[in-house]
């Protein structure tokens, strides 16, 4: 019988430390810097419109070749090309 109020301890404990762990967790969630939702879209629109992207070039217009970084770089070696 003994035995049995030991496992029920044992598994208090348990929860115990699962829901303190989960309060820990939720503390550090509530010290997390915020940033409202219109300030991040603002920011987000204004870095879209000044950030030049290359993958669209139909917005931006076409990219020069040395300009591009996704586009194949000349490495001076004519020995090989990878595909």
């Amino acid at each position: 019988m003994s035995g049995r109020a030991g496992g029920r301890q044992t598994m208090s404990d348990l929860k115990l430390r699962r829901v303190l762990e989960h309060n820990q967790r939720l503390r550090e969630d509530l010290t997390r810097p915020r940033v409202k939702v219109s300030e991040a879209s603002a920011s987000l629109i204004k870095f879209c419109k000044s950030t030049k992207d290359y993958l669209v070039p139909s917005v931006w217009g076409p990219v020069g070749r040395a300009e591009d970084p996704y586009g194949q770089q000349n490495t001076g070696c004519q020995c090989c090309s990878l595909q």
